[in-house]
């Protein structure tokens, strides 16, 4: 049966199982279905990452080597993607999605759902790049009534598979707090447990699914505001067998002893299985599921320099016309590093947050207390050497400008609150922040060696995208905007580096760590 092409609302879908008497089950084994399987690959926040990132890893090219390797030696076959196809490299900076929904037609993608950064260039922009997408497309939880998106996308999809029907949905994050609102214009959110379940109830009994998936882009665990996590989708599921998921970069390897849980029971004691690949391409994840008795083994490929030999010459020459805007920038140096800045490490976060400090006190006459950055702005490190143009704009890829607000001291509070919920961000020189790890509350807060003030009011300089409640730091929308740069982030910060402020200088931040763990 063809996947139904309007987006159906939830009340349909209940509506159809009250109609329903029976479910088909799927752990029954079947002998005629014995030594059948379908193996379904998968992937999640590549984020444009259609190159091997700066220490070698993954890379569309080899990405395609293992999937055509699969498909070569499988009769049956089902690739997913999870979501945040895009953003993060100058593949979408300057070709704003063009190469990477290119790339993944050439690829063979089956089933593809949207991320929080597919919206990044609004609607307009993501409905022209997905008439053109070859895979389904599918949401369940939002409804597109009205939108661009409207005649794209199905609610569910049923594909089958050896006389088996597997039945897909796809879960969506609320984008209230994560997507800026213009960029997502009449987007509405379902409830995602409610729909999932109903959904998959519904294919279960009516449409006959032996098993059900949920591609998901929502995150692995609870700490995901305000969308239920991909465990909890899991444990309050009734008829779903499997969750591919996105969103968290979570990487969930069977065969690492820092393991996640990845097997969960529902409410019916039935073991659901959660998968996720982590982020960039660095893995290609792979299910197998027997076809008799619709049970599922997992394993994650690496992505790799091995896969080199291999690659597909086509697929190649479909690449070769972009990479030179890419290479052109990566070749103009502006800056050298004394030592290797890791994105995962303080000093990078700091050098960027104490520079957002910096242009902020240039664009007001007032003085500025204090800058705030997230980390999750910050996409690639530096190395020790020269640094690039191309390094710098991949580092801070987003369309963000650097803004000075006024907060009362009890919203700056409950900002850094929500920053020390994900493990802490970045903040300027002379503030230091200790939080409890359990509770996601800060428990001292120094501002240039001093209290918190919850009546003071603080000028603090940090990115429009904050300001304006994005990365659900909502209490900053309650401050008012004094002052906002006319360039994008990234661009700023080349104006610097190219200065005559830094002739003779090189990178050398503090890794000192400003937001800290209680102990």
């Amino acid at each position: 049966m063809k996947p139904k092409h309007t987006q159906m609302a939830l009340t349909a879908v209940a509506a159809a199982i009250f109609l329903a008497t029976t479910a088909v089950s799927c752990t029954t084994d079947n002998h005629e279905y014995a030594g059948k399987r379908l193996v379904i690959l998968h992937t999640n926040d590549t984020h444009s990452q259609i190159d091997p990132d700066d220490k070698g890893r993954g890379g569309i090219l080899r990405r395609k080597v293992l999937i055509d390797s699969v498909r070569g030696a499988e009769e049956n076959v089902l690739l997913i993607d999870a979501g945040d196809a895009v953003q993060g490299t100058l593949y979408f900076t300057l070709y704003n999605g063009e190469v990477e929904r290119k790339m993944m037609n050439e690829l063979g993608y089956d089933v593809q759902i949207l991320g929080n950064h597919e919206f990044d260039n609004g609607m307009e922009s993501l409905a022209r790049q997905y008439r053109e997408t070859n895979a389904t497309k599918i949401t369940t939880n939002y409804d597109l009534s009205g939108t661009e998106l409207e005649t794209l996308f199905v609610p569910y999809a049923i594909k089958e598979y050896s006389g088996r029907r597997i039945g897909i949905i796809g879960i969506n994050l609320n984008p209230s707090g994560i997507i800026d609102e213009t960029n997502c214009t009449g987007v509405k959110y379902l409830d995602a447990i409610k729909t999932a379940n109903a959904t998959s109830q519904h294919l279960k009994a009516t449409e006959n699914a032996d098993a059900i998936i949920a591609v998901t882009h929502v995150g692995y665990d609870e700490s995901a505001p305000p969308t239920p996590s991909d465990l909890e989708i899991a444990r309050n599921s009734e008829n779903i067998d499997i969750i591919i998921g996105g969103h968290s970069h979570t990487l969930i390897n069977p065969d690492s002893p820092d393991c996640p849980i990845y097997k969960v029971a529902n409410n019916n004691g039935d073991s659901v299985l959660i998968v996720q690949t982590g982020k960039g391409g660095r893995y290609l994840g792979e299910i197998t599921l027997a076809l008799d008795n619709m049970q599922p083994s997992y394993r994650l490929i690496p992505v790799n320099d091995r896969l080199d030999g291999r690659i597909d010459n086509n697929a190649a020459k479909l690449l070769k016309p972009y990479r030179h805007g890419v290479d052109s920038l990566m070749a103009v140096k502006v800056a050298t590093s004394t030592k290797a800045l890791d994105s995962a490490e303080p000093a990078l976060l700091n050098m960027v947050t104490d520079f957002v400090l910096q242009k902020g006190s240039e664009l007001t006459a007032a003085n500025i207390d204090l800058a705030i950055m997230n980390k999750g702005g910050i996409r690639r490190s530096l190395p020790e050497g020269d640094i690039t143009k191309g390094m710098i704009i991949t580092m801070l890829p987003f369309e963000n400008h650097i803004t000075v607000l006024e907060l009362k001291g009890n919203d700056l509070k409950a900002a850094l609150d929500v920053m020390a919920g994900r493990h802490g961000d970045g903040v300027s020189k002379g503030v230091k922040i200790t939080y409890n790890d359990h509770t996601g509350k800060c428990t001292g807060i120094l501002i240039n060696g001093q209290r918190i003030e919850d009546n003071r009011i603080y000028r603090i300089a940090t990115i429009d995208y904050l300001a304006n409640g994005g990365d659900y730091m909502k209490p900053f929308t309650n401050g008012r905007i004094i002052g906002k740069s006319e360039q994008i982030l990234y661009d700023d910060l080349l104006d610097y580096l190219e200065s005559d402020k830094m002739k003779g200088k090189s990178l050398n931040p503090s890794n000192e760590e400003r937001m800290t763990k209680e102990k």
